[in-house]
C-alpha cells in the first residue's frame, strides 16, 4: 500500500488512487465535484481545540503531533484509524487530502506516518505508541 499526502486544492490525477479527505471542515471555496474526494473521514481530524492551538502555535509541531496521536488512541480515534487502515489495505495507492497551507506540518502527515508504520490495525496506536505504558505509583498520604 502506497500512501501519498496532497493538498485538496491540487488537481486530481488518475495516479492518486483512492482520495480521502482527512479534515473536519470542508475546504473553503472548493466544490465537491472539483475535489474528486472518494471518502471524507472527519473522525480522523484533530479536535477543534487542538487544531486552533496549533494554528496559534505553529512552532509546537512536536507537541501537536503527540497530542494528535493521543486523540487517535482514544476509542473513537482508534475506530477511525482502523477504518482508514482497512480502506487502504487492498488498494494500490491512497491519497490523504488536507486543506492546510503548511505542507510539512499537518494531520495528514501524521496519518501517513502512522499508516506506513502500522503492521496491524490500531492496537499499535495505543498505549505503547504514546509512551503511556508505564504505571505510576499512587502517592501515599
Amino acid at each position: 500500500m502506497a500512501v501519498v499526502v496532497k493538498r485538496v486544492y491540487e488537481a486530481a490525477s488518475p495516479s492518486d488512487g483512492v482520495r480521502v479527505l482527512v479534515d473536519r471542515l470542508w475546504p473553503r471555496g472548493l466544490k465537491k465535484e472539483d475535489a474528486a474526494v472518494k471518502f471524507w473521514l472527519r473522525e480522523l481530524a484533530p479536535s477543534n481545540e487542538l487544531r486552533q492551538w496549533f494554528h496559534a502555535n505553529p512552532e509546537g509541531w512536536r507537541m501537536f503531533r503527540k497530542r494528535y496521536l493521543k486523540e487517535l488512541a482514544s476509542e473513537k480515534g482508534s475506530a477511525a484509524v482502523e477504518k482508514l487502515h482497512h480502506l487502504a489495505e487492498g488498494k494500490r495507492q491512497v491519497t490523504l487530502l488536507y486543506a492546510s497551507r503548511d505542507e510539512e506540518h499537518n494531520n495528514a502527515i501524521v496519518l501517513k506516518e502512522l499508516l506506513e508504520g502500522m503492521k496491524k490495525p490500531p492496537s499499535s496506536v495505543g498505549r505503547g505508541a504514546l509512551g503511556r505504558g508505564r504505571i505510576r505509583k499512587a502517592k501515599r498520604l
